[in-house]
């Protein structure tokens, strides 16, 4: 098979090829306009070829112009096309690829709007008659804190059953922090002006809460089908500004001032405001989540984007952290839960073989009460490894011909959940 990279706006494109694959051809075309977009594409691309250890063998073909899209349609230079980058205009990026028989796996989010989230469905119902596959990259189902949590949720005699929980105190919370300047294979990423703007970009509310409504509802309900119209309800929803200064605008993006598309979001005082932060409080079948994510400009020194999850259960509740105690790393907890009963202990003795059939050298350590859920070092593979990972199992998805039956309407519901959150958000 063959990749085709269309309009490659953001860093996740190039992360699709840090790696090579086995029966992916190393010949790789990219449709896109000119301008600093496709050349950091390039660049990072090169560098991957370029560097010492395990390097690529990319071979790209950029078809470069004002009718990039139109040529993509036309001549369908491959068979799956990744689509990564500006999301004002993702919707109709993977429909007119589906309708033109490519095999999609986008970026999130793949809908930033109501109406994205309308198009959405058509483009999913065009796949299905078509025969081709639509798949979002979910890369934090591949964090091994993650995965852990979801295996131990499936333990009764550990985890119990999950709660129901209430609106002021949630069976389930997710929160994730991230940073407008972090490094990325190792440099300082560059990112386009573009993604200040939440008319391009989406509102927080609708982008990295992507991942956690997706882990939502992928640890809960694994494998079962969800109808957004009768198991979801969203309870309320709120958004606020990140106030970024013009030095640190500068110093995310490289350039000295802000582009005249952003002049609508700069305030008196100079500073832009950006729509990226976000809370969604709403249930699934019954059970209360909350969903929050916050965008800081930087993140301290040691640290990076973070991410905090609860999972509370009749006997225990899982809990990942990853603060300055974990040296901003994610460690799993299994805290007994208040009316947990006696035989925790021995119950996640027994556990422990279970898990360690699937992730041998998992062991656990008992602290004040908890016990930490240790993970040998080669699991922590890095959130750019997970790019990787998705990939190669879509390209699986793609040689059995079929998706997981519960993944379209998940992702369906995933959106609705998103955009509608971001409409109650907005009123």
């Amino acid at each position: 098979m063959q990749l085709t990279i269309l309009d490659p706006g953001h860093f996740h494109a190039a992360l699709v090829q840090k790696n090579m694959y086995a029966h992916i051809d190393d010949t790789v075309h990219v449709y896109a306009p000119a301008g600093p977009d496709l050349d950091d594409y390039l660049r990072q691309i090169e560098s991957y070829n370029a560097r010492a250890e395990n390097p690529t063998r990319w071979r790209v073909l950029p078809h470069v112009g004002p009718d990039f899209l139109e040529r993509f349609v036309a001549k369908r230079s491959g068979d799956v096309a990744v689509i990564a980058g500006n999301n004002r205009r993702k919707t109709e990026y993977l429909s007119r690829a589906v309708a033109a028989g490519y095999h999609v796996l986008a970026d999130k989010p793949m809908a930033i709007d109501g109406a994205g989230f309308e198009a959405l469905g058509r483009a999913f119902e065009l796949a299905r008659k078509k025969g081709v596959l639509l798949y979002d990259i979910m890369t934090e189902r591949h964090e091994i804190t993650t995965l852990l949590q979801r295996d131990f949720s499936t333990i009764a005699s550990v985890f119990g059953e999950l709660l129901d929980g209430a609106t002021e105190h949630p069976a389930v919370t997710k929160e994730s922090v991230h940073h407008f300047s972090k490094l990325v294979s190792g440099v300082l990423i560059k990112r386009p002006a573009w993604f200040f703007d939440t008319a391009q970009q989406g509102e927080g509310l609708v982008d990295i809460t992507t991942h956690l409504v997706d882990l939502m509802q992928w640890e809960c309900f694994p494998e079962q089908v969800l109808d957004y119209r009768t198991d979801v309800r969203i309870e309320n929803a709120r958004r606020w500004a990140t106030e970024i200064t013009r030095a640190e605008f500068a110093q995310a993006t490289r350039l000295d001032d802000y582009p005249d598309f952003l002049q609508k979001d700069v305030q008196a005082n100079g500073s832009l405001h950006t729509y990226a932060n976000g809370e969604i409080n709403y249930t699934i079948k019954g059970v209360h989540a909350r969903i929050s994510v916050r965008w800081n400009l930087a993140a301290p020194p040691g640290a990076g984007d973070t991410h905090f999850s609860v999972m509370r259960g009749s006997r225990a509740n899982l809990v990942i952290r990853q603060g300055e105690a974990e040296a901003y790393r994610p460690v799993l907890y299994i805290e007994p839960a208040e009316r947990a009963g006696s035989g925790l202990a021995e119950a996640l003795a027994h556990a422990l073989s279970q898990v360690q059939s699937t992730y041998p050298g998992v062991g656990l350590k008992r602290l004040d009460g908890v016990w930490e859920v240790t993970v040998p070092p080669t699991y922590h593979v890095g959130h750019e490894a997970h790019f990787g990972q998705v990939t190669e199992q879509f390209l699986r998805y793609v040689a059995n011909g079929a998706l997981p039956a519960w993944e379209v309407p998940n992702m369906l519901a995933k959106y609705n959940t998103t955009t509608q959150a971001l409409a109650i958000a907005k009123s």
